[in-house]
């Protein structure tokens, strides 16, 4: 008798990611994932290699029993009761889970969050844009416990969306059309972060995903409108401003948010040191991949890389190329094997 698929459960035409969620469901049982989201450039194709990881969010009913369903079937080494207590901090966790091994199947890097503190992330009064400068682009619901869950999922992403004016607007000039506000949104919200990226992939995310965000962000738009928080000015395409123009008092509180929001990020480093398998690998190859500067760790950084780490991390920052092309081109052209910094 074949089993029933479960309600929501949209692995899509992905077999990397419906393995992923078939390794999870076998760990910790369906019942324990109320949902599971992919988002990030695997789901938007922006520039994804072969080595690029499986962007999830995981919605847990709790993170104990979450943790002792990995441990149970070898995914992981880690003390359930330090990780679940860890994930109670400056929630999510980021975890990576290789069902199939690091070389040998699809590997995902995990947001670990429970459902209180996913509707808090995602709410107007979220304590930092980790979570929402994420969920707010396009996303894929792969797996949902049943109808309620998948509906109350897409309620809490809806809200994060609808807030995007927001925190958006005091940075546009007015008036402005849907398409520069996507763009500013992405903007900000990789500027939440430190990130060890190219200059271009905003750029990059944007293209990738373009008639999405445009598209939500015209329907987001003429919601406001709706209510009366911004004035319509209908022509060949559709343009937009705020009846009393953003202010100093309205920028802020963005700003703070956003300072606040970078560095509660930057204090998630420590944690991942410590939930995050093979962290100082995956790090190095994500920087290569994405500035094509090779990154080699030595026996020691690997033994105290919270000490001794920090010159080649801030010397990876201030070299990071203003586009990846332009970095590959050089190395191409000069025929060195990248930057070792």
């Amino acid at each position: 008798m074949s089993e029933r698929p479960d309600p929501g459960s949209d692995p899509g035409p992905d077999p990397g990611a419906a393995r992923l969620v078939d390794a999870l469901r076998a760990a910790v049982g369906a019942s324990e994932l109320r949902a599971v989201l992919l988002f990030g450039s695997r789901l938007v194709q922006a520039s994804p290699d072969r080595y690029s990881a499986y962007d999830l969010v995981v919605v847990c009913e709790d993170y104990r029993a979450f943790y002792q369903g990995l441990r149970r079937v070898g995914a992981t080494r880690r003390s359930p009761a330090l990780v679940a207590a860890l994930n109670r901090v400056l929630a999510p966790n980021v975890i990576a889970l290789a069902p199939n091994g690091w070389e040998s199947g699809p590997v995902a890097k995990i947001m670990v969050i429970e459902p209180d503190a996913f509707d808090r992330a995602l709410g107007p009064r979220a304590p930092d844009h980790f979570l929402k400068g994420r969920l707010v682009q396009q996303v894929a619901l792969l797996h949902a416990r049943d109808d309620a869950s998948a509906a109350w999922v897409e309620e809490r992403l809806d809200g994060a969306r609808a807030d995007v004016p927001r925190w958006v607007g005091p940075s546009l000039e007015s008036p402005f059309t849907a398409e520069p506000a996507a763009r500013r949104m992405l903007e900000l919200s990789y500027a939440g972060e430190i990130r060890p990226e190219a200059g271009d992939r905003v750029c990059q995310v944007f293209d990738a995903q373009r008639t999405f965000l445009v598209g939500m962000l015209e329907r987001i738009l003429d919601d406001a409108v709706a209510r009366k928080r911004l004035i319509r000015i209908d022509g060949a395409e559709p343009t937009y401003r705020f009846p009393r123009p953003p202010g100093a008092l309205d920028r802020l509180p963005v700003r703070l948010y956003f300072l606040r929001s970078k560095a509660r990020a930057t204090a998630r480093w420590l944690k991942h040191v410590v939930t995050f398998d093979n962290w100082l690998d995956y790090l190095a190859r994500k920087v290569q991949r994405r500035t094509g500067m090779r990154v080699e760790i030595s026996r020691w950084e690997r033994r105290l890389p919270l000490l001794l780490l920090w010159p080649k991390a801030l010397r990876v920052l201030r070299q990071r190329p203003a586009t990846l092309g332009a970095s590959r081109g050089a190395q191409t052209g000069s025929g060195t094997r990248g930057e070792r910094p």
